[in-house]
């Protein structure tokens, strides 16, 4: 697969503080790539670096076969971002932002604007002013601004931010269909562990400035651990009832008692038969899994 991002040695420093350390990375052709870290990692510094934004200390960046570097433009036509705040013209319509836009790109005749609208689902909000628009329209707006001109490359810095649990699900979609059916790359950054898993097809975990790690999608479910969380009004007869089943309950705090077993994860109304039939019905009765930094610390240490 040919290599759309070839970043060596990438680095940054302000004064003391090194944002990005030694980054190395590669993206390859048609990947959805998840760059993951805890707010401060230093993604947004390493995205702008990838973009041009930012001069590295040290280092260099490839993309789409240029070499980015002040004055270089030869890939910039291939390629749509999006970094921390949407910026839009707050007196113009979501479409007249757009319009601008197309024309900065050169792109002649509407219906470039047109299409980006309907895909986005802007089309209740074309007429209005882009400073009356919700933090989740301004994103869709900023989505619409990077996928305008239909990039090879996508760049994303937290694209799911201000937007409800419907406009993550409609953006994840978008971004696997950009993808799969048209070979699009996207490279995006977040710190919500579950909608990089979700979508991306591997992930680089960036941790106090340096990549860390790198996994396949698939290999995430293998260091997110999940767990059964139950309480019950006697806790005691609760977790005798199950030991005696053959859990291995473990008090938590004062209320909860939480079993490891793939067991009670995978089948938890087994649990709560056996607390039934015992006398002591759970009041609750929950699987939880591990947070981001629960996570990120099994893997830095591993």
């Amino acid at each position: 697969m040919a290599s759309v991002i070839d970043a060596r040695g990438l680095t940054k420093r302000y004064a003391d503080v090194t944002a990005v350390d030694d980054l190395d990375l590669c993206v390859t052709a048609g990947e959805i790539y998840g760059l993951l870290g805890l707010n401060g990692a230093g993604k947004t510094t390493a995205i702008r670096m990838l973009l041009g934004m930012v001069r590295p200390t040290s280092g260099t960046v490839d993309v789409l076969g240029a070499r980015v570097r002040p004055g270089a433009r030869a890939a910039w036509s291939r390629v749509g971002y999006l970094v921390e705040t949407p910026a839009a013209y707050p007196e113009l319509t979501v479409r007249e932002n757009l319009e601008v836009a197309a024309r900065l790109r050169a792109l002649r005749g509407r219906h470039h604007v047109d299409e980006v609208i309907e895909r986005l689902r802007l089309t209740t909000y074309a007429g209005r002013s882009a400073r009356t628009l919700s933090l989740g329209n301004a994103q869709r707006l900023g989505l619409a601004k990077a996928l305008l001109h239909k990039p090879e490359l996508l760049v994303l810095d937290e694209p799911a931010n201000g937007l409800d649990p419907a406009g993550v699900a409609e953006i994840r979609d978008l971004l696997r269909r950009l993808s799969q059916e048209h070979g699009v790359t996207v490279v995006l950054s977040s710190h919500i562990l579950t909608e990089v898993a979700r979508l991306a097809t591997r992930i680089g975990i960036i941790h106090r400035g340096r990549l860390v790690r790198e996994l396949d999608a698939g290999d995430v479910a293998a260091h997110v651990q999940q767990r059964l969380s139950v309480s019950a009004r006697d806790r005691q007869a609760a977790e005798l009832a199950l030991t005696a089943a053959g859990y291995s309950p473990v008090r938590s705090n004062v209320e909860d008692l939480v079993l490891a077993d793939a067991r009670a994860v995978r089948q938890p109304d087994e649990v709560a038969t056996v607390l039934v039939t015992a006398g002591c019905p759970p009041t609750r009765l929950v699987v939880e899994q591990d947070d981001l930094e629960t996570f990120f610390l099994r893997v830095v240490e591993s």
